[in-house]
């Protein structure tokens, strides 16, 4: 599936409260990976946007095969290759001054390191919910597809900038709540 476009600019959707509301309705936090849960949260408490999907990245191994592993990456000889599925946050934005405003700080967070995050829209996201946007952690070489594999020692390097960036994320949340 391909994750990743460049981003694409604001267009009217008279539907978006509609859609926000139905979205929210509908948006399981059980089904969140816990350790972004309060993030998903968070940015479903402001007006101006609604998260669509989010993963927070997942390191597949030998030794460890769950597709939902939430654990560390160990410090151990002998793994060579991770099977990598994408940290990501998909959310829709409204076209309004806070929306646009959001949508600017959002371009700023691949400046934690702009090798391995990406900003931008999704075709699949944009046919289902219009002004979808998404930040992805992935090696800028597979930024269009949804898993990768990687070696041992980016995997480690993708690990800390996906920390980075969910950290980044919920201090951009803490900001915008305070607006």
């Amino acid at each position: 599936m391909e994750t990743f476009t460049a981003p694409r600019a604001f267009v009217k959707n008279p539907h978006y409260h509609n859609q926000r509301r139905e979205s929210l309705q509908k948006l399981g936090l059980s089904s969140i990976d816990p350790p972004i849960i309060d993030l998903v949260r968070g940015f479903s408490k402001l007006q101006y946007c609604f998260t669509l999907q989010s993963c927070y990245g997942h390191f597949l191994y030998p030794g460890n095969r769950d597709p939902v592993n939430l654990e560390p990456m160990p410090l151990a000889d002998g793994i060579e290759s991770i099977d990598y599925r994408i940290a990501y946050l998909a959310i829709c934005i409204e076209d309004s001054i806070p929306g646009k405003e959001l949508l600017d700080n959002l371009r700023d967070v691949p400046s934690v390191d702009p090798g391995y995050i990406q900003f931008g829209s999704t075709n699949w996201f944009w046919e289902r919910q219009l002004n979808s946007y998404a930040l992805q952690v992935e090696p800028t070489r597979h930024m269009t597809r949804d898993k990768c594999r990687i070696d041992y020692i980016e995997a480690l390097h993708v690990e800390k900038v996906r920390n980075q960036f969910f950290k980044q994320l919920d201090a951009l949340l803490r900001l915008r709540q305070g607006n």
